[in-house]
């Protein structure tokens, strides 16, 4: 854990909070680049605060950080009365509970609390602690000026746990829609975020298990995305849906 340069007492005394809490080391920047803190200290991986965020740079890969990412354009494009699919499809009402097992850092889940409104919760799992973190700090500081989506990122309630020990810890009907987006198992042309986070997030496949957990858990309906061509859908038994301008499809099970 380190800061940018010139830190203030409060990026400084975060570092220290947050070693203590991954099990990790609070170094002082000063003047080294991370390369140089890397060849110095033998460590991979560095959170960096800074004055606008919190950035996790890993292996050498592009940092992971908190944006809102496409959901900023999903809802602008709701609030000009367009169709967003995935909530036609799980048909999405206000005062909806949905619960988002695979949420990475958000970017479904803010949809969904837009969509839901203030009657409605959005619960977010990630089972990765450093993306887990991220998304809960992030929803929490990241201003938009997109009318309702700072009001639909405080709403979402994060939880850093394994998606089915939560789900078997819930009681039968207790969410209108389970929605699962794990990592592909054929990747497809990746946006930056994407690229980022694969191999620090949860990357296992889903499991029947899980599967059968969620459609006692949900009201309405389960929805998984995943790669068009997948064969997810047929092994987890899910009806696909697919749209013929994108490699991405989901599946579908009808809960009621």
């Amino acid at each position: 854990m380190t800061t940018s340069y010139e830190p203030n007492g409060e990026q400084q005394e975060q570092a220290r909070a947050l070693a203590l809490k991954f099990g990790g080391r609070s170094l002082q920047r000063r003047q080294m680049t991370l390369a140089q803190l890397r060849e110095r200290f033998g460590e991979e991986d560095i959170l960096v605060i800074t004055k606008e965020r919190l950035e996790f740079h890993h292996a050498g890969r592009q940092p992971l950080f908190f944006h809102p990412s496409t959901a900023s354009i999903r809802v602008k494009r709701l609030l000009k009365g367009d169709r967003d699919p995935l909530l036609e499809l799980c048909g999405t009402r206000p005062g909806d509970r949905v619960v988002d097992c695979t949420a990475g850092l958000g970017s479904d889940s803010i949809v969904f609390s837009f969509a839901v409104g203030p009657l409605g919760a959005v619960t977010a799992l990630e089972s990765a602690e450093v993306p887990g973190y991220l998304l809960s700090e992030g929803i929490k500081t990241y201003h938009s000026d997109v009318p309702g989506l700072n009001e639909a990122m405080r709403r979402i309630d994060v939880q850093t746990v394994d998606h089915l020990e939560f789900l078997r810890s819930q009681p039968d009907d207790s969410f209108d829609i389970v929605y699962f987006d794990p990592m592909f198992r054929k990747p497809i042309t990746e946006s930056a975020s994407i690229r980022a986070i694969r191999g620090i997030a949860d990357d296992r496949e889903l499991s029947l298990e899980a599967v059968n957990e969620a459609k006692r858990v949900a009201r309405r309906v389960v929805v998984l995305k995943e790669h068009r061509d997948s064969r997810e859908f047929e092994r987890l038994g899910f009806h696909v849906e697919r749209r013929p301008s994108t490699k991405i499809a989901y599946g579908v099970i009808r809960c009621s």
